[in-house]
Parts: C-alpha cells; structure tokens; sequence
C-alpha cells in the first residue's frame, strides 16, 4: 500500500503545480506586455540609453563573471598567492583554514585598491546612476582607473610578449592597450611577483627545516620526523619578528600605485 500512496501523491502535486501554472499564465502574460523591452535607443545626440530589463541582464552577466573579475583584474591574485606559500614553508596544512586565508586576501585586496575603486565609482558609476553618462561612457570611466592599476604592475616584458601575440600592436600609449591584452599580461605579471615573494619568505624556514635535519641526522635520531621539531621553532620566529604585520604591510607596499 505503501508504493500506490506515494504514487498518487506524486500524482497530486504534478496537478496541483500544472494547475498553479495555468492559474498564473495570464498573469505571467499580463506582466510581459507591461515589462519594457531589451533594446537599446539612441537619442538625439547619439548617446545610447538602455532599457530596464537590458540594464537587469547586464547586472547579473556582471554578478555571474564577478569571481573571474576579482581574480583577474585586482591584487587578490598576489595576495592568495603569497599566503598560501606563507602556510607551506611554515608546514601548515590546514591552518590558518582556506576560509580564514580568502577573508583575508579579500579585505587586503579592499585595502589596496580602495582608491582605485573610489575613481571608478565616482568618475563612471555615480553619474551613470544619477542619469549623467550613457552607458558606454559609463563603462570606459569606470575601466580607466582599473586600467591604470594594472599597467602600473605589469611589466613591459610581459606587455610586449601579449602584444606580439595578438597581433595588435604596437600601441602609441599605455591607455591604448585593448583589455584583452592587458588582462592576461597583469596576470603574468602578477604569478610571478607573487612566487618572488614567496620564495623571499621561504628561505628563512627552509633554513631552519636543514639545521634541524642535521642536527638529528647527527644524533641518530633518523626516525624521528624533522617537521616535528621544526615547526615550533617556525612557528616561534614567524611571531617574535612580528610576521603577520611584515608580511601583510610587504604586500601592500608591493603594489605600485
């Protein structure tokens, strides 16, 4: 009796939900024909204006390539980087967590580009939002800070590389440089200050893992895993030098501006 019951429920709630459906059809086309179209005018003085449901997709195309923006276009790449290299030479596996490392990295990314955030928003998305800028202009605004940014971290190593590579250059100035090249060249760039970095901040407790070593590779105490020992000492140099304050301060000074 059981498998009938569950049957002629399943059964109930497909016509209840197909009844609700046919209820609200009219409504549904009611709300359709008094919901503007996605289309784009253009006035008199060629300005471009977009309608309330072009502006809604655009938002949530921008909200869905919002993780991408963030790892491609601010300084959380090096950030992540560099503190996730940190957990390694100290021998931490877990700790501090993934969570606690991307909180960090993100209100650090905050904290560096504030300024830059502060041009876009007022130089591009104020005015569009209080009706003084068409969205094109809007756009171009609000990417120039951005783009100053990243030309300031990129190298020119890098940026002729991209440019030979797509076949666009060479430009007459650094505001010419189209996005799709200047995004995976601040990317390049930005991989390889971050694993300089790490390497600097390496060093020390790779130092501290080889005297360990040897010293109970002297004693016979082979068995013994080195890692053991050397984490508290790690772990105690990292905090008497103030660690966490070097090593966040380094990385907000790193970033030219």
């Amino acid at each position: 009796m059981i498998r009938p019951r569950g049957r002629m429920l399943s059964a109930l709630c497909a016509l209840l939900i197909l009844a609700a459906g046919v209820a609200l059809l009219p409504a549904a086309a009611h709300a359709q024909a008094a919901l503007p179209a996605i289309a784009v005018k253009t006035g008199a003085n060629g300005t471009q204006t977009y309608s309330l449901t072009m502006q809604v997709l655009i938002l949530m195309t921008v909200l869905t390539l919002l993780p991408a923006l963030l790892l491609s276009m601010t300084a959380f790449t090096r950030i992540i980087i560099v503190l996730s290299i940190l957990r390694q030479a100290l021998g931490l596996a877990t700790t501090p967590s993934n969570q606690i490392l991307t909180g960090l990295a993100l209100f650090m990314t905050f904290f560096v580009m504030s300024s830059t955030i502060n041009q876009a928003y007022t130089n591009g998305v104020k005015p569009y939002l209080d009706g003084q800028l068409a969205g094109e202009v809007a756009i171009d605004r609000t990417m120039q800070p951005l783009k100053r940014f990243m030309l300031a971290q990129t190298r020119e190593n890098d940026l002729r590389l991209f440019t030979r590579l797509s076949g666009k250059g060479p430009f007459a100035d650094p505001d010419a440089v189209p996005m799709s090249v200047l995004i995976p060249t601040f990317m390049t760039s930005e991989l390889k200050t971050a694993f300089e970095i790490g390497f600097m901040i390496f060093i020390p407790f790779l130092v501290i893992d080889l005297v360990v070593a040897s010293v109970l590779m002297s004693m016979g105490m082979m068995m013994l895993s080195p890692m053991l020992i050397s984490l508290p000492f790690k772990i105690m140099l990292f905090v008497l030098v103030d660690g966490w304050t070097l090593l966040l301060g380094t990385l907000a000074a790193s970033f030219h501006r």
